[in-house]
């Protein structure tokens, strides 16, 4: 064999080792589509923990909504992303290949209805006419349609508003709506002027819970179960150190602040925000309340509502198939 076809052969095989290594390389990499939520997820991006823990190279992306994040997810561009349980049953229920994989929160009362001052609204019967804003196709937006169907007020007689969080809280503070069901950071501001007459906690004891989950596009998962464990190991120490230390998480701690970077909150309204939430226990996720039955339920009923709006075409059989304990349970090692 001559020098030149030798080195030629050389060349080939080094430049196919570079194309495997950057293939690998490029593997190593994950779009984590996030809210503005108030949750212990925000310190674990902060800190970096993850990407040292795995080698990964995560793309943390701020999203307005969860109908958006569901659909950046459908496109391909998001392999995990934050979504309430509505947007989640909407993506089961239109045939995405996704699964709910961990419980980021009991929204409990830290989503709620609130009515501006002045506005002559005492209750939910006294929406006729008014102008509600809320994102369509969100826990909050699911829950408002629920509770004034409850409380036998025709939706037809109120007119509501499609507006994502940053919207809501310039429109209320030009004084443009009369109510909005939103969740913090904008929950707060909107306090400040107005009253609550619901929140999700109550509405949720009606029957009707919601929750914020973490989603993840199974065929991704499963090529990347590692990380995933890793990932709902972080999330569980996360969530631990915020149960176990939260008169420590003030306005001027490293781990308040860090919420509030990564949602754009004010520090100061933190940890009053975040004490509306539940964040329940990597034990509690297996359980029949959440991964072990009650999410799947959730998400069947929130089907079912979607539908009724017209949001959804059909339902599926099954909702439990788009919710998996595994990843749970192999970081607890079970």
């Amino acid at each position: 064999m001559n020098l030149n076809k030798r080195l030629s052969m050389q060349c080939v095989a080094a430049a196919a080792l570079m194309i495997c290594g950057a293939a690998s390389a490029q593997s190593k990499e994950v779009t984590f589509a996030h809210q503005d939520m108030l949750v212990p997820l925000r310190t674990v991006m902060e800190s970096g923990e993850l990407e040292k823990a795995t080698g990964y190279k995560i793309n943390w992306r701020m999203f307005g909504g969860g109908g958006d994040v569901i659909r950046a997810m459908a496109s391909g561009d998001v392999q995990i992303g934050e979504a309430g349980s509505s947007p989640i049953a909407a993506a089961a229920s239109q045939g995405q290949d996704v699964k709910l994989f961990w419980i980021l929160d009991d929204i409990a009362d830290a989503e709620a209805l609130v009515v501006r001052n002045g506005s002559g609204i005492n209750g939910m019967k006294d929406l006729k006419g008014k102008k509600v804003a809320t994102p369509f196709v969100s826990t909050a937006h699911y829950q408002l349609m629920v509770d004034m169907k409850l409380e036998g007020v025709d939706p037809k007689g109120v007119n509501v508003m499609n507006m994502r969080p940053p919207e809501i809280a310039a429109a209320w503070e030009r004084g443009d709506i009369d109510a909005a069901f939103i969740w913090d950071p904008v929950l707060s501001k909107v306090k400040s002027n107005g009253k609550v007459i619901a929140t999700s906690g109550s509405i949720g004891k009606k029957g009707y819970p919601t929750f914020d989950g973490l989603v993840v596009s199974a065929e991704w998962a499963a090529k990347n179960e590692a990380f995933m464990v890793a990932l709902v190991k972080a999330l569980a120490r996360a969530d631990q150190d915020y149960r176990a230390n939260t008169a420590k998480w003030t306005a001027d701690s490293a781990q308040v602040k860090a919420v509030a970077k990564w949602t754009k909150a004010d520090a100061k309204d933190v940890p009053a925000a975040m004490a509306l939430y539940r964040f329940p226990t990597a034990t509690e996720q297996l359980s029949a309340t959440w991964l072990g039955g009650g999410a799947a339920k959730a998400l069947t009923d929130t089907a079912v509502f979607l539908k009724e709006q017209g949001r959804v075409q059909e339902l599926k059989p099954n909702y439990g198939a788009f919710v998996t304990t595994v990843y749970v349970q192999k970081a607890l090692g079970k």
